[in-house]
């Protein structure tokens, strides 16, 4: 399973999903984390600049953990197959727990 934590200065979660042009990719295994890797898209490949038709390169994750995010950005989410959930945690890894724990809830609109 993979999850992407937005992390635009690469230290904390970023606030603005849709602009947001680096995530940590964190691969979970029997509920717990195994590992991290950083992600880093051009502008192009922001969610806000890229088209939803095509493929991207986060395709193929389970969750989007972000400070903020838009109800587009949850639909298009939906349409990856993977859901968004906000934090209000400043560090990554605090996120990945609280997702890990269940604590976390959906984006707006809720769309899956």
């Amino acid at each position: 399973m993979k999850i992407a934590v937005t992390s635009q200065n690469r230290r904390t979660v970023t606030s603005h999903a849709g602009r947001c042009r680096r995530f940590w990719i964190y691969h979970v295994r029997d509920g717990a984390p195994v590992g991290r890797e950083l992600l880093e898209l051009p502008r192009e490949q922001s969610f806000h600049e890229s088209s939803p038709g095509e493929a991207h390169p986060l395709d193929g994750i389970q969750a989007l953990i972000s400070q903020g995010m838009g109800d587009g950005l949850v639909r298009r989410l939906a349409r990856m197959g993977a859901r968004g959930y906000l934090t209000e945690a400043s560090d990554p890894d605090e996120a990945v727990r609280r997702w890990l724990d269940g604590t976390l809830r959906e984006g707006p609109g809720h769309a899956g």
